[in-house]
């Protein structure tokens, strides 16, 4: 079953980011693009200067997991989170990748991003023990929270890149308050329908 938190979870993990320091500017935009846009770790790692599209208030990409080319929107709060850590946190380099190791000599992000969503949640307080803490249980999380909001199908598909409803519906597992609803009564069922012809065929 994928991991999902709470409106309430996700909000307590965003306040708890230090957004002071440098290394939490970085952090702060990347957990916001999961968090708020659905980005997969990969995408984020991947993130170059000519996939923000200013004028336009946009992200532009080639998804790495499916190579699909998408333009989603860059929220307001993504966006200045981008450009804080762009202005006061971002190291000095002529790398066209957003976001780099806040250790010298501030490469490119590599598998590393995984142990950065994993302390953002650790450094949260809230309780993780038995769930995952990635960028995908935030995905989750998101497609969950636009379920229980009556979002229709085929939106979470667009607002996710799923390549189509059928990967948007494994979502649906989770959603228990909208699975209740499909719950038909159980009806009893007499004890003569058990017995019929001496009940050999339900031995």
């Amino acid at each position: 079953m994928p991991t999902k938190y709470t409106k309430e979870e996700v909000e307590k993990i965003r306040l708890s980011i230090d957004r002071a320091s440098k290394k939490g500017k970085r952090d702060y935009a990347i957990f916001l693009l999961a968090a708020r846009l659905g980005l997969r770790s990969s995408d984020i790692r991947l993130l170059k200067f000519e996939n923000l599209d200013w004028d336009k208030n946009i992200i532009k990409l080639d998804q790495y997991r499916t190579g699909k080319y998408i333009e989603i929107p860059l929220l307001s709060d993504v966006g200045n989170a981008i450009v804080n850590y762009l202005q006061y946190g971002r190291p000095a380099s002529e790398s066209s990748f957003v976001f780099l190791e806040a250790i010298y000599p501030y490469a490119t992000i590599s598998q590393g991003i995984s142990k950065i969503f994993s302390t953002i949640f650790r450094n949260s307080g809230i309780n993780i023990e038995g769930r995952k803490h990635g960028s995908h249980a935030l995905r989750h999380s998101l497609a969950v929270r636009m379920l229980k909001e009556n979002t229709i199908l085929s939106v979470i598909t667009e607002i996710l890149r799923h390549e189509n409803t059928n990967s948007t519906k494994y979502y649906l597992r989770i959603d228990i308050t909208s699975l209740k609803k499909c719950a038909l009564d159980i009806l009893n069922v007499e004890p003569c329908f058990y017995t019929q012809k001496g009940g050999t065929f339900y031995e």
